[in-house]
């Protein structure tokens, strides 16, 4: 990235899977959108790094204003990672209509430091997993965030794709194949990043 950039964004691996696509699907989106705008650093947080446990604060986040008001460390640490990002981009996963309880956990450990950002979501399945995106969507207006009004679906081209993804193996992501099946969902990410951007420079 640029020496200059002058805003972050924040690119959230939604799986914590032991064994996951989750990871290569993020960075294959990073890939796609970190050259959009120069004054723009796109980094990665990976829940899985952060290993958050479930929600165990005595006061509801609502009511917290900074960090140390926190009872716990890994609260007080993952409030001030994500109070240095200005921007997010979701990536989920779609498990039995939804998505995963790694996001909800992670978000409902904070609030006002999600509270007035841009957020993006991209989510990704055998379908595309369009059913987890609009939840998550939803959540993120509750937040009082300010989402991009589309959503990013990257469907899966085939069942053995499916059955490899769910194994953890690598997906070759980079090659020509993928980037013609997901030719029309990385314009769609282009702009919907775009629109991110947008919405970030103009707070």
């Amino acid at each position: 990235m640029s020496s200059s950039a002058t805003h972050k964004v924040g690119v959230i691996v939604g799986s914590q899977r032991s064994v996951r696509a989750g990871r290569q699907i993020t960075e294959f989106v990073v890939e796609t959108i970190k050259n959009v705008d120069p004054a723009v650093n796109v980094s990665i947080i990976d829940l899985r790094d952060w290993n958050l446990p479930m929600y165990d604060e005595p006061q509801l986040s609502t009511l917290i204003t900074s960090p140390e008001q926190y009872a716990h460390a890994h609260t007080q640490k993952w409030s001030a990672e994500i109070s240095s990002y200005d921007a997010f981009v979701f990536v989920t996963p779609q498990y039995n209509w939804g998505y995963p309880a790694s996001i909800k956990n992670a978000i409902d450990h904070l609030f006002n430091e999600w509270k007035g950002k841009p957020g993006l979501v991209v989510s990704y399945g055998g379908r595309g997993g369009g059913k987890a995106a609009a939840q998550l969507k939803e959540v993120l207006q509750g937040l009082r965030m300010r989402p991009v009004e589309q959503t990013v679906g990257l469907a899966f081209p085939s069942k053995e794709f499916v059955l490899r993804a769910t194994a953890g193996e690598d997906l070759d992501l980079g090659s020509d194949e993928i980037k013609a099946h997901w030719s029309k969902e990385s314009e769609e990410l282009v702009k919907a990043f775009q629109e991110l951007i947008a919405l970030l420079k103009h707070e």
